[in-house]
């Protein structure tokens, strides 16, 4: 039996892990969910992201509320009193059980000697929600993005940006790709539908949303590999591709496999190669092939020394999922916000476009590359590709549906996908 704990403390410090000290809440989140039964666990990820997602607003919030703000050796209860305050303003959980949680928390934090302020600063909140609520929200921290980014935005996309905050803002909707050599969408749906769940059809022929999420062990024959979990977004790379059976493929930047899988599923007699410059995530790979029983080479590589994984082999068609800002998936993965640095855009543009240089010699003659990201920056997009364009007079930009002809820049929608850019580029 999985053992009581206390959530909220173990949530504050998390979100110092993730606000203080740069880790991704991604990759700490799962190993503090292992200890907590799955009730606990989805409630601990629901105020994590939470926080995450609100910080801006929840920081203001605090500054009215106390004249000092708690630093060092303190400072995690300065995270704890959000926790309180998320709970308050979002969740279901009953004030009076979110307060006497909360400040529990500090106990455990050995920090019981505050428990009386962090009980006080919470009441005051209720006393007086409205009001402080009114005057947070007349900020630039109503937006709940950083600055430097909200900049970018409103430069990049001056008619878009506040449609792209907005959905940014909200949770995410839970996309699924049907495996059509199992079924077709509409006969899987019909499966679900048995199960009474409710879902839509996408604009990609094996997408579905579900109106609300659900644990993959409600999806039917997910462990078959009947069904994946990937946006919307994300299955339009495969199908840009269009992978046939007998080419050579090459997936770049693969993990954690969702798009080689998306490849096989289209043409699984392709020969696929996966490569990822993270052996950990490569692990992920392995498993979503292993599910799916479908078999690729995967190898760990630099992207932009292909020799030292693939020598001189040339390939039909390329996948480079470009490393990037992740600006498009936001909703997805909040602490974005707060891990990007402004500085961060040049530095990945400029990996973007070494690793691009590197795997354009392994094209094929008359073969296709598919360059995509999840940002919606134009330095790493339609700027990225202009640029190779110039410098490769043996390249070609194909028109992708709806894009220009440097590429196809999608954003993030409420109840469609994240944002992604995509350009498909020839080799004459």
């Amino acid at each position: 039996m999985k053992k009581a704990t206390n959530l909220r403390s173990l949530a504050a410090q998390l979100i110092e892990r993730v606000v203080d000290k740069g880790e991704s809440l991604s990759a700490i989140l799962p190993g503090a969910q292992k200890s907590l039964a799955d009730k606990d666990g989805a409630l601990l990820q629901e105020i994590c992201f939470g926080v995450m997602r609100t910080l801006p607003q929840l920081e203001a919030l605090i500054g009215k509320l106390m004249e000092r703000p708690l630093t060092g050796k303190q400072r995690v209860l300065h995270y704890l009193i959000m926790v309180g305050l998320y709970q308050v303003l979002y969740t279901r959980v009953p004030a009076h059980a979110a307060l006497a949680e909360t400040v529990a928390g500090a106990e455990v934090l050995k920090r019981t000697n505050l428990k009386g302020l962090i009980n006080g600063v919470l009441r005051q909140f209720q006393r007086q929600q409205e009001t402080l609520m009114a005057e947070v929200d007349q900020g630039p921290q109503r937006y709940w993005h950083p600055g430097w980014l909200l900049k970018r935005l409103q430069t990049a996309w001056p008619e878009n940006w506040q449609q792209i905050v907005e959905a940014n803002n909200q949770r995410p909707p839970m996309w699924l790709r049907v495996n059509r050599q199992h079924h077709s969408r509409d006969a899987w749906l019909e499966l679900l539908q048995a199960e009474e769940k409710v879902a839509f059809v996408g604009d990609a022929p094996d997408a579905l949303r579900l109106e609300s999420p659900a644990p993959v062990s409600q999806l039917p024959g997910f462990e078959q590999g009947w069904v994946t979990v990937q946006d919307l977004s994300a299955q339009r790379c495969a199908l840009l591709l269009e992978p046939q059976n007998n080419e050579s493929i090459l997936d770049l930047c693969a993990a954690p496999g969702g798009k080689t899988t998306h490849i096989l599923e289209i043409a699984p007699q392709a020969q696929v190669l996966a490569v990822d410059i993270d052996e950990q995530r490569l692990t992920r790979v392995h498993e979503n092939l292993q599910r799916l029983g479908m078999k690729a080479e995967v190898r760990q590589g630099d992207g932009r020394t292909p020799s030292d994984w693939c020598g001189e082999q040339q390939f039909d068609r390329i996948l480079l999922d470009a490393p990037c800002s992740a600006t498009g998936v936001i909703r997805r993965h909040p602490d974005i916000k707060w891990l990007r640095r402004d500085r961060d855009i040049a530095e990945l543009a400029t990996l973007q476009g070494e690793i691009l240089e590197a795997v354009w010699p392994r094209l094929k003659s008359g073969g296709t590359l598919i360059y995509a990201t999840c940002s919606i920056l134009p330095e790493e997009n339609h700027q990225q590709i202009a640029t190779f364009l110039t410098k490769h007079k043996d390249a070609v930009a194909e028109k992708v549906p709806e894009g220009q002809i440097n590429g196809w820049q999608v954003f993030p929608s409420v109840d469609g996908g994240d944002g992604f850019f995509y350009a498909k580029l020839m080799k004459k």
